[in-house]
């Protein structure tokens, strides 16, 4: 079964920095784009980053020239680097995954997601 496990969370002062990790288990992460999305109490859940297939990146304004999302399709994982971490940042960060062949093209997979919290 296609699995989706999150890891990096936790807690980091204003302007620090975290690494969020993604890894795909039962598919080939190639064939999937990636986003990640954040969910703040009393919020809707938002798209950060993204990343197609082929490398393209698009974020949020708010987090622009901070974060950088990439993918390595030789470990099956997709990371967010967050850099000059703000406490509006604090959220749950999800994982999703998009499948872009077979059957099941354009269905979407979600991880558990993972507690970022960016406070002093």
């Amino acid at each position: 079964q296609v699995q989706l496990v999150e890891s990096g969370g936790g807690l980091v002062q204003p302007g620090g920095s975290l690494r969020l990790s993604c890894a795909i288990s039962g598919r080939l992460l190639r064939a999937y784009a990636m986003g990640w999305y954040r969910q703040a109490p009393g919020k809707q859940r938002e798209l950060v980053a993204a990343i197609t297939t082929g490398g393209s990146t698009n974020y949020v304004d708010s987090v622009k020239g901070r974060f950088t999302i990439s993918r390595d399709n030789a470990r099956n994982t997709v990371y967010l680097q967050m850099n000059s971490l703000k406490p509006e940042d604090s959220a749950v960060y999800y994982c999703n995954a998009e499948e872009t062949v077979g059957v099941n093209s354009g269905m979407n997979l979600w991880g558990k997601g993972t507690l970022v919290t960016v406070s002093s």
